[in-house]
C-alpha cells in the first residue's frame, strides 16, 4: 500500500465519512477515527470546527489539494458574480485531473492526478501535465495512445462503480472527452454531502 493510499484512507477515518464513496474505504468496516483516541466519544463541533472540516472535506475530496491553491479557487470565486459557493464547485471540477476522473479514465482522483503529472493527458491536442489546468467547455481531453491500453484506465472505463455525470460527454472507445457545461453543485455526484457555503463563511471570519 502506497503511503498516497494510506494518506487517502486516514483522510475519510479523520472526517468519518466515506467521502469518495470507495469500497475500500476502512469506514466500511470501522468507523471510528484513527489513532489511539479515535475510539472516544466526540463532543458537539463548533460553528468553526464545522466550516474546517467542511473545507478540509473539499480539499480532500480533490486529492488533498494545498492549501494555497484551494484559497486561489476561493478568492477568485468571490470575484466572480452569483453564488460564490456555486463558483467553487464549477471551479473545481474544472480542473483536468477532476474532468478526467469524471470521465472514468482512472479509478481514482489520486490517480487522475498522477495520470496527468506523468503525461498521459493532451488538451486539444497539446500534451498537459499539470493537474490544476482550467478545462475550457468545449476542450477535447484525450489520452495519448499509450496509456489507452493500460490495466487501471481499462478497468475503469469497465466498472459500474459509478457514472459519467451528464455535464462530460465521454467516447472510450476513442477515450476522448468534452465537458459540455460547468456544472452546479446539484448535478456533481458526490458520495457525501458537500458543504461549500461553509468554505464560504470559514474564509469570510
Amino acid at each position: 500500500m502506497t503511503k498516497r493510499v494510506r494518506a487517502k484512507h486516514k483522510i475519510d477515518r479523520r472526517l468519518g465519512e466515506n467521502i469518495w464513496g470507495r469500497p475500500k474505504s476502512p469506514l466500511n468496516k470501522r468507523e471510528s477515527r484513527p489513532g489511539q483516541h479515535g475510539e472516544r466519544r466526540m463532543g458537539k463541533t463548533s460553528d468553526y470546527g464545522q466550516q474546517l472540516k467542511a473545507k478540509q472535506k473539499l480539499k480532500g475530496y480533490y486529492a488533498s489539494i494545498t492549501e494555497r491553491q484551494f484559497r486561489r479557487i476561493y478568492d477568485e470565486a468571490a470575484r466572480l458574480k452569483g453564488s460564490t459557493s456555486e463558483h467553487i464547485i464549477g471551479l473545481l471540477e474544472r480542473r483536468l485531473d477532476a474532468v478526467v476522473y469524471r470521465a472514468k479514465f482512472v479509478p481514482t482522483v489520486f490517480a487522475a492526478r498522477q495520470f496527468v503529472s506523468h503525461g498521459h493527458v493532451k488538451v486539444n491536442g497539446r500534451r498537459v501535465t499539470i493537474p490544476s489546468y482550467r478545462v475550457r467547455i468545449g476542450d477535447t481531453i484525450e489520452l495519448r495512445d499509450k496509456a489507452r491500453d493500460m490495466a487501471l484506465v481499462l478497468e475503469a472505463t469497465k466498472s459500474a462503480e459509478r457514472d459519467v455525470p451528464d455535464y462530460i460527454e465521454a467516447d472510450h472507445s476513442k477515450m476522448v472527452a468534452k465537458m459540455t457545461r460547468v456544472p452546479a453543485l446539484s448535478d456533481v455526484p458526490y458520495p457525501v454531502q458537500m458543504e461549500p457555503n461553509l468554505v464560504v463563511e470559514f474564509y469570510s471570519r
